[in-house]
């Protein structure tokens, strides 16, 4: 399964894909496109990707994940345009037990926000665009009109 899509994201779908009737436990995590970032009005925000090391990292996180916990896990990250409301990513996670599924998904979704080449440009009600960067003075980099 690919982890980039520019397609919208069906997290029962994704949940749907690792479920099985030895795993009592499924955990969801779906980040959704929010309306204010920083004191700022978002209104619809970009992600971009390096596509080919995207889906290697993602496909190294799964294997990471697996190593660590006895799971079976599914992510999607959208890329293109979206809007408020969106899903912009999604993680599930199946286990025989809770404790692993939750860890598990917990780490997964932290470590694709960390590891994985996507970057977000959001576009604000005022007019102005700025890309994320947490490590920019107020998370961001405005972009030149």
């Amino acid at each position: 399964m690919a982890f980039l899509t520019e397609q919208p994201i069906d997290v029962t779908a994704l949940a749907a894909s690792i479920a099985a009737p030895e795993r009592g436990a499924l955990v969801t995590f779906a980040g959704l496109v929010r309306d204010h970032h920083a004191g700022r009005t978002v209104v619809s925000l970009r992600y971009t990707a390096y596509g080919p090391m995207a889906e290697t990292i993602c496909a190294d996180i799964l294997c990471e994940v697996r190593k660590r916990w006895p799971v079976h896990v599914a992510v999607a990250h959208r890329i293109g345009d979206l809007v408020i409301g969106d899903t912009a990513v999604a993680v599930a996670v199946s286990a025989a037990h809770r404790s692993a599924a939750f860890e598990a998904c917990r780490w997964v979704i932290d470590e694709l926000k960390h590891r994985v080449p996507i970057w977000k440009r959001e576009r604000y009600g005022d007019g102005s665009e700025a890309w994320v960067d947490p490590t920019a003075p107020g998370g961001v980099t405005e972009v030149a009109s």
